[in-house]
């Protein structure tokens, strides 16, 4: 027998069962215990990034799993910042809904009008972003200043997002930008502090995505 195959999981489908089988015996080692609708986005979080700190920093608005589903299942559309978050969220299950993702962060028009602005393509994204029709969910991995120009045109009055996943990484405007946000009384999930990125921002979504294929299963 190879010595490799003794002691190493190599079918992706057990690879995931094992992972979350080890977080969740270490997180009750930790006398953490998760439960309801945060908990499969606790731990998604957790096996992306194998840091137990999402059990500890992950704030939830009122609700947010369920407005969440809502509004996905009312055909809301998704917004990233990155390509890569838009690569890792599942199209698949939003589509079943009758929603897509977009991130605007190439486009060249973004680009030009961001320079002539002097401002972040982040920033100009989003307010392109405003202009789609139906709901909008927001899920920020990278820039902070999206969160920041959200949180802008909601003090305005110019238009109050739908739904807002906030997890930019970094040093500057970071933290208090995610702040902006949970201050508000927007649907979110923000990550409080310096952690955060787009493979955290994917995770939050397809959590929340794959805990709506039994709601399919359940009869009315």
């Amino acid at each position: 027998m190879n010595k490799l195959s003794e002691f190493m999981c190599t079918n992706p489908a057990e690879i995931e069962t094992e992972s979350f089988r080890i977080l969740t015996a270490e997180l009750a080692e930790r006398d953490i215990v998760l439960t309801g609708d945060t908990a499969p986005v606790i731990k998604r979080c957790i096996h992306t990034t194998a840091d137990f700190d999402y059990a500890k920093t992950l704030v939830f608005s009122d609700g947010a799993a369920d407005r969440f589903r809502e509004f996905v299942r009312s055909g809301a559309d998704i917004v990233t910042d990155t390509n890569m978050a838009l690569a890792g969220i599942s199209k698949k299950e939003l589509a079943k809904y009758g929603g897509s993702v977009h991130c605007f962060m190439a486009d060249e028009e973004i680009a030009r009008e961001a320079s002539l602005r002097g401002v972040t393509r982040a920033s100009v994204s989003m307010e392109h972003a405003m202009r789609l029709e139906g709901p909008v969910i927001f899920v920020i991995g990278n820039a902070p200043t999206a969160l920041i120009t959200l949180r802008e045109k909601y003090d305005s009055g110019e238009f109050i997002p739908d739904f807002v996943i906030g997890v930019p990484v970094g040093f500057v405007n970071v933290e208090a930008a995610k702040e902006l946000i949970i201050e508000t009384d927007i649907p979110h999930i923000i990550n409080r502090g310096r952690k955060g990125g787009s493979n955290v921002a994917a995770a939050i979504c397809n959590a929340l995505l794959y805990a709506m294929r039994d709601d399919r299963d359940t009869p009315d």
